[in-house]
C-alpha cells in the first residue's frame, strides 16, 4: 500500500564514480520505489534526436557529434575534464534541460516514494533542500578505481582525474543522512537496502 504522504517524501541517492549507485538504486526500484536518475536523463538528452544536441553542436562544433547524431561522449569527456570553461558551457546547456525532465518525472511518480539518483548531489549544493534524506553509497577509493577500470576500460589515471573533480569520500559521508557500504558483493547490499527501505516507508507515512 502506498504511504499516505509518499508524494512528499524523497531520497537523494549519491556516491562517487564506481561506488555502485545504479546497483543500489535498482534494488530500491525492485521494492516499488520510483527512480529518477539524472545521469539517465542526461544520456537521453544527448542520444540521437536528443533535444540538447543542437545546442551542443552550436557551442562545441559538429565534430562533437557521432555519425548517428549522438554526442561523442569520449570526446566531450576529454574536453570538459581538461577545460573548466568547456565544462561550464556543457552544464549551462544540460542542467536546465535535466531540471525540466526531473520535474516532469517527479510529477508523474507513482511509487512508494521518490528516489533521485544524482551523482554530483553533494557537489551541486542545490539538492539538500530538494530531498527529505540523502543516502550515500560508500566504498574505498581503490575499489572505485578498480570497478571503473574494469567496467569502462578507462586508464587508472583518467579515473583518478574524474574522482578529483568529485566530492571526497569524507565530504559525502558528512552530508549523508544514511549510508550504505558497498565494499563486498551485491548480496551484502540487500539487508542494508531492506533496512533503509523499511525506514523510508515509515517516514513517508508520517503526517
Amino acid at each position: 500500500m502506498t504511504p499516505a504522504n509518499s508524494s512528499d517524501f524523497s531520497v537523494g541517492l549519491t556516491g562517487g564514480i564506481g561506488s555502485g549507485k545504479s546497483t543500489v538504486a535498482d534494488l530500491f526500484a525492485e521494492r516499488g520505489v520510483t527512480l529518477i536518475d539524472t545521469d539517465l536523463i542526461a544520456h537521453k538528452l544527448t542520444e540521437p534526436g536528443g533535444i540538447a544536441l543542437p545546442a551542443i553542436a552550436g557551442t562545441f562544433g559538429a565534430q562533437f557529434l557521432q555519425p548517428d547524431g549522438a554526442m561523442n561522449r569520449a570526446m566531450m569527456r576529454d574536453q570538459v575534464f581538461s577545460n573548466p570553461a568547456a565544462k561550464k558551457q556543457l552544464e549551462a546547456i544540460l542542467h536546465p534541460l535535466i531540471g525540466q525532465e526531473v520535474a516532469r518525472a517527479a510529477a508523474a511518480a507513482s511509487g512508494l516514494y521518490k528516489m533521485f539518483v544524482v551523482p554530483l548531489l553533494v557537489e551541486s549544493g542545490r539538492w539538500r533542500e530538494r530531498v527529505t534524506r540523502i543516502l550515500v553509497i560508500d566504498c574505498p577509493e581503490e575499489m572505485q578505481i578498480a570497478r571503473v577500470v574494469a567496467r569502462n576500460g578507462l586508464p587508472e589515471q583518467q579515473v583518478c582525474a574524474i574522482m578529483a573533480t568529485q566530492a571526497t569520500r569524507a565530504q559525502r559521508s558528512a552530508a549523508a543522512d544514511d549510508l550504505i557500504c558497498n565494499d563486498r558483493d551485491a548480496v551484502a547490499l540487500i539487508p542494508q537496502v531492506e533496512r533503509l527501505h523499511a525506514l523510508y516507508c515509515a517516514l513517508a507515512a508520517l503526517p
